[in-house]
């Protein structure tokens, strides 16, 4: 039974305002595509001028409270999201199909970070320097960049945004919100909890609409001071240039192509479990996602029987159902995607071992749905080794040895996260300083990082800048300089 749609506005200087276009886009259930969710803005370039004067205007009045005022804000949108997780993880799986437990902790973990920066409001921003002059003082204070733009992807509608909102807000900058519009509904809820909380007029700012238009728009408007942008690769680039060009600080944190290593002395068990949770939940839809599985020759077929057989028993269905361990993918492109690089792992000569087809039971016809796919016989340079796919799809390479298994991982253009299954301390320590990736980790899966630590990649995968933790306070402020001579 459908649930009643729901149409959004922008959000701008404290107000639902209503696209200037006149115009909407539908919100599309992935579980079965009749399903409209409801009907996002079509925003045009004068909507995002709104917003940047808003944020513009809010600036100096946002930057004046001290960071114990802003972060009890924070606190208190932290409380709301937390009660309303069920409503707003509801609404997410409803929108881009993930399992609702995957959509509720998802949610939890927004409060969670919203906490965690709250509390950064109390910390220090600076050092006192020692000076030549014996009479002077001298120290550092960090100021916020101005208007921040943030763009956000629909794989993590809560998660990531909530990660850059959080600490641009809390050391001072105003925001500019542009969601993905598949997710735009959930995104809506998220803002409430912020007009809810309290925050003032144009501190924190929602528009949506196309990406060629408002994504574009936030990149190159002089009046946005710093832009954070999580994506694919080629929009990341496009982002990252029009900043560029007028001298706006930017952070991009894009694709990967993920690797596990399963060493000849690893708990093969827990590997396996820990690759199909890495590699399949959210539908294989994470930046962070196992992809490509290195496995050493000694216990390939072994690991490759305990993996295969795992994923056959994984259940696809509407992610809202309890026995569903799977749900569909976002959107009908992205099955599309999915589609075209199982048949290309065909074409190249890989083995498809399990899944990869469109599941046949009625009650799924009209979802965008895929059964998981692992292949065996991959080699290295074959697309489904090489692209970023953003699926459920495994790909196992076997290899001799350890030093082939980290040549293996690191030859990709990518480098987010990578993982390694051992009990050998010099497999780890080899794995932990070679690694070319931003995350690693040993036995635990290739998804996944504390939101207290920092994250992101190296090589195509990254602007090499950090988000979440301390970290972000680098990319959020500049450094001032202070001399004092009485």
């Amino acid at each position: 039974m459908n649930e009643q749609a729901r149409i959004i506005d922008n959000y701008i200087h404290g107000e639902w305002t209503a696209p200037l276009s006149g115009k909407r886009i539908p919100s599309i259930n992935p579980a079965n595509k009749r399903e409209v969710v409801g009907e996002v803005p079509d925003s045009i370039d004068a909507d995002l001028e709104n917003a940047v004067a808003a944020a513009e205007a809010a600036r100096v009045s946002w930057r004046k409270l001290t960071g114990a005022q802003r972060g009890a804000l924070l606190f208190k949108a932290a409380d709301l999201l937390e009660a309303r997780q069920e409503e707003i993880g509801r609404m997410m799986t409803r929108e881009m199909g993930k399992t609702l437990p995957e959509a509720k902790g998802e949610t939890v973990r927004g409060a969670a970070i919203l906490r965690y920066y709250a509390g950064e409001g109390m910390r220090k921003v600076g050092d006192v320097i020692p000076s030549t002059d014996a009479e002077a003082l001298m120290f550092t204070t960090r100021v916020p960049l101005g208007v921040v733009g943030v763009i956000s992807p629909w794989n993590f509608p809560v998660a990531i945004p909530v990660w850059k909102m959080a600490p641009a807000l809390i050391y001072g900058n105003t925001v500019i919100w542009k969601p993905a519009t598949e997710t735009a509904i959930t995104a809506a809820l998220v803002m409430q909890c912020f007009h809810d909380a309290g925050f003032p007029a144009g501190a924190v700012n929602m528009i949506v609409g196309n990406g060629s238009v408002i994504g574009s728009g936030i990149a190159s408007h002089n009046g946005v001071h710093g832009v954070t942008f999580t994506g694919s690769n080629a929009v990341g680039k496009r982002v990252g240039q029009a900043a560029l060009a007028r001298g706006a600080k930017y952070q991009l944190e894009m694709g990967g192509k993920n690797p596990v290593i399963v060493a000849a002395d690893a708990d093969l068990e827990l590997a396996a479990e820990a690759t199909i949770s890495g590699g399949l939940r959210s539908t294989g839809q994470k930046c962070t996602a196992t992809s490509r599985v290195i496995v050493v020759s000694d216990v390939y077929e072994a690991f490759r029987e305990k993996l295969v057989a795992r994923v056959a028993e994984l259940r696809v269905g509407d992610g809202l159902k309890e026995d569903s361990w799977l749900g569909p993918c976002a959107n009908e492109s992205q099955l599309n995607t999915v589609m075209s690089y199982i048949g290309k792992g065909k074409e190249e000569g890989a083995r498809l071992l399990v899944g990869g087809e469109r599941p046949n039971q009625p009650e799924l016809a009209d979802g965008f749905y895929v059964t998981p796919a692992v292949f065996d016989d991959v080699k290295p340079d074959m697309a489904i080794a090489k692209d970023e796919i953003f699926g459920p799809v495994l790909s196992l390479i076997r290899v001799d040895n350890m030093e082939e298994a980290i040549r293996v991982a690191n030859d990709t253009e990518y480098g987010l996260s990578a993982s390694i299954y051992t009990r050998n301390i010099g497999n780890l320590l080899t794995f932990v300083q070679d690694m070319e990736a931003g995350l690693v980790r040993v036995n635990a899966e290739t998804a996944g990082v504390e939101l207290q630590a920092p994250f992101g990649g190296m090589k195509q995968s990254s602007s090499h800048s950090r988000e979440q933790g301390q970290a972000a306070i680098e990319f959020f402020t500049s450094i001032k300089t202070v001399f004092i001579k009485p």
